[in-house]
């Protein structure tokens, strides 16, 4: 996902604040109160509080933008928003991993590489 006027960027590599501000268009201070009103937004910070906002910040942060100005939600629209999208569980992130299931693809696919190199 590589932001416009971000060319020298990998996507996914950290952003600091000032690089975040200048591709989206978005204050600093925004993007700092933005940081105390979703807890969902939260860049590490190093030494001296330099925020470093992964991949998944950058994407929240552009949704939250998209939320609050074209679609016309609230702040506290948007918080209710997230926090309801937090609640409810992800399709099939609940589903029970089938350990032999994947073993014998694993052990599928080792006799394969086998036959292949063989």
């Amino acid at each position: 996902m590589a932001l416009p006027g971000a060319p020298d960027k990998a996507a996914g590599a950290f952003r600091t604040i000032g690089e975040l501000s200048r591709e989206t268009g978005l204050p600093q201070h925004i993007l700092r109160y933005w940081e105390t009103r979703f807890p969902e937004l939260r860049p590490l910070q190093r030494a001296g509080n330099r925020r470093y906002y992964r991949p998944a910040d950058v994407a929240l942060v552009l949704r939250i933008s998209s939320l609050l100005g074209p679609e016309g939600y609230t702040i506290r629209g948007v918080q209710k928003l997230l926090a309801a999208e937090r609640k409810r569980p992800i399709a099939g992130a609940a589903k029970a991993v089938d350990v032999e299931a994947l073993q014998a693809l694993r052990d599928d696919l080792a006799d394969a590489l086998d036959k292949d190199q063989a």
